[in-house]
């Protein structure tokens, strides 16, 4: 994406100061000269920020102003060691409300809407950057985080909640409760606002089919601001992300050079305006490419497409890259395959085996049908013959946050 001379001089800013403001980028930029970045050429030659960086500067290390500025702090989850902990100013919490309000706004929610809340609390930035975004714009917010299904629906309809904010895995999990108790007419959503996680299109078209609503996809991490950051608006295409902002650049994630417009790679996001702990270049691992062209909602904010997943996520079976979008886009095309699917990945005999259990109504020879277009659609689009095992809806785990689809049992 080409930079703007508005985003190269919020850049400028913010390297003008940062070593001053910054220990941890005193210590990152201590040989760079931050002077001579007059360019996207010579932005595109500073290092890169990644988590582990994040990590190391633990627990206030990335503050970038003094602590008695700070006044709030939210965390990524530490699960795979030392927490990353984000320290926010009053002004970054209030530019990202705006952003979240914003993202309300493009997905055509109104002040009249009610907003029902369900992601986690705490410090985690979901569910209370949906809250901040719906009373910047007036709308009624119902803080009702996860679990207790049966309450959730109860004030879903004593409410009349209208929007419902959710990850992916738990609006299937209310919109499956939802049909089962058979109370759909007495719910009023009409719009849901999905993040945190990457869904695939049939579990999109069963949530927005199930909970009769328009599905909108919102993006962020908590390392930048948090959800809000990005969303698709009523065009239903790819999201809108506000580089008034936030940088955006996407590089080839072996080379860590930046790829032409529309070609796939990793999301690099700088922030333009943050305070508290500003990230110049930070590798997010989302997979993603920019959409180029005017998007048909009229709106001039740059385009991203829905997230492809994460270069993390990625697992290697038998030389093959495997990515839970191709599990995703081979159900979509298997006739009476539903969403919902986990991978086992095992070592035996010396060798490689990928199990993929997923969910359908079929039976008898309909269900063995299923396994074997499954089977043959993976293998003709990933050259790997996996072994398909069909289970009844239902049978696979639910989650009230996300769901872990891929289990590497080999190491």
């Amino acid at each position: 994406m080409q930079m703007t001379d508005d985003s190269l001089k919020k850049i400028r800013t913010l390297l003008g100061t940062i070593r001053e403001k910054s220990p941890f980028y005193a210590r990152k930029f201590a040989d760079v000269n931050l002077t001579a970045v007059d360019s996207q050429i010579a932005f595109e030659r500073l290092p890169f920020t990644t988590k582990d960086d994040l990590r190391d500067a633990y627990p206030l290390g990335l503050a970038a102003v003094p602590v008695e500025h700070i006044v709030r702090i939210h965390s990524s989850s530490g699960t795979t060691g030392t927490p990353v902990i984000i320290p926010y100013t009053a002004k970054d919490v209030e530019d990202w409300a705006i952003m979240f309000a914003r993202c309300y706004t493009m997905a055509g929610i109104t002040a009249a809407d009610r907003i029902h809340i369900t992601p986690g609390y705490g410090l985690w930035t979901a569910g209370i950057g949906f809250q901040l975004g719906a009373e910047r714009m007036g709308a009624m917010a119902i803080p009702m985080g996860p679990g207790n299904t049966d309450k959730q629906l109860q004030m879903m309809i004593d409410l009349g909640s209208t929007v419902l904010g959710a990850t992916s895995s738990y609006a299937l999990l209310l919109a499956e409760t939802i049909a089962k108790k058979g109370i759909g007419d007495k719910i009023k959503l009409r719009k849901g606002v999905i993040g945190s996680e990457r869904w695939g299109e049939k579990m999109r078209l069963r949530i927005a089919h199930e909970l009769g609503v328009q599905l909108h996809d919102i993006y962020g991490l908590t390392e930048i601001y948090g959800p809000g950051i990005g969303i698709n608006c009523e065009a239903q295409d790819a999201m809108h992300v506000w580089d008034d902002y936030c940088y955006f650049e996407i590089i080839d994630p072996e080379t860590g050079m930046v790829v032409p417009d529309g070609t796939s790679g990793e999301l690099v996001i700088t922030t333009l305006v943050k305070e508290g702990a500003p990230l110049v270049r930070y590798r997010t691992h989302d997979l993603t490419r920019f959409v180029v062209g005017q998007c048909a909602c009229g709106s001039t904010y740059p385009r991203i497409e829905r997230l492809i997943g994460r270069s993390d996520d990625m697992v290697k079976v038998k030389g093959i890259n495997v990515f839970p979008a191709h599990i995703e886009e081979a159900l979509t095309a298997t006739t009476d395959a539903s969403s919902e699917y986990q991978v086992m990945i095992d070592h035996l005999d010396g060798k490689d085996i990928m199990t993929v259990f997923f969910e359908t109504a079929a039976t008898g020879e309909r269900r063995r049908h299923a396994e074997r277009e499954l089977n043959g659609i993976v293998k003709a689009k990933l050259s790997l013959s996996v072994v398909a095992k069909a289970v009844d809806i239902g049978e696979l785990p639910r989650s009230e946050k996300k769901s872990q689809r891929i289990f590497d049992n080999r190491y």
